[in-house]
């Protein structure tokens, strides 16, 4: 999320692991992709909370929310134009869901290495494009490569995300053509 140009202060904080069991307290059960999805959906709905979020013209802004089962869950703002580049959210599951404007979603319909790597050339007939109006959106599993993107040239777009087990590490890429290229890996104290 180092993209964004300005952050606003969090809804809430997702609880750490630490805080979701106790000995005295039984253990909360890991989300599931339908979980997430279903969470991510009833999120878009709330239009008090989609309204809450402080839109800037230039650059993403965020809201930190608390996710099922110690999931981490953000509300993002996207301005005409914006997008997050080419990445993926390591070894966790994930779910995102549009709740206003529209966003275009590209993937790579392929596993990559997690690590030991700098540059890779696709095969043809990987790459995925899906456009995601308010009320529509996807989950995807573990090592998902993809770049999210507001194409408006005028209208905001809202989302909201959430990802099990919290973002340990997202990798950036670069594309040129049919390569990809592994340009940085960046650590949750890098965007929250």
């Amino acid at each position: 999320m180092s993209s964004a140009h300005s952050a606003v202060p969090t809804a809430g904080s997702v609880p750490s692991p630490s805080s979701t069991s106790s000995p005295s307290s039984p253990a909360v059960a890991a989300p599931t992709i339908t979980e997430l999805l279903d969470f991510v959906r009833r999120t878009s709905r709330n239009e008090a909370l989609i309204a809450s979020l402080p839109l800037d013209p230039e650059g993403r802004t965020w809201i930190r929310l608390d996710g099922p089962g110690g999931s981490e869950a953000w509300l993002i703002g996207w301005p005409p134009g914006t997008g997050t580049g080419w990445h993926d959210h390591a070894d966790s599951i994930g779910a995102f869901t549009t709740a206003a404007g529209a966003l275009k979603e590209h993937s790579l319909a392929v596993r990559l290495p997690t690590d030991g790597w700098k540059t890779l050339e696709l095969t043809d007939g990987v790459d995925r494009s899906r456009e995601l109006a308010a009320g529509q959106g996807r989950a995807f599993g573990q090592n998902h490569v993809h770049e999210v993107l507001n194409e408006s040239e005028d209208v905001h777009a809202v989302s909201v995300h959430a990802y099990y087990p919290p973002l340990p590490r997202i990798r950036r890429f670069s594309r040129t053509g049919a390569v990809l290229r592994l340009e940085q890996t960046e650590s949750p104290e890098d965007w929250q």
